[in-house]
């Protein structure tokens, strides 16, 4: 591949990653899926988005089997 299609590829997952971003809260609800652990106690507020993370891992996962086949 050539540094130009690299960058190409690169700049088009931005712009994927961007509108995913602009978005993903209104109708994807990353974030606030329902498997992610929030506690709020008084002013101390703990989050860990599991579902999220595994959502976001399976998804970056196929991109880059994706890619690696593509080359």
């Amino acid at each position: 591949m050539t540094p130009g299609r690299i960058l190409i590829g690169i700049g088009f997952l931005l712009i994927l990653a961007g509108v995913a971003w602009e978005f993903g809260g209104r109708y994807l609800r990353l974030g606030r899926l329902p498997g992610d652990i929030a506690i709020h106690r008084g002013n101390m507020h703990f989050y860990f988005p599991v579902m999220t993370s595994l959502l976001l891992s399976a998804l970056l996962t196929f991109v880059f089997w994706l890619l690696g086949k593509i080359r």
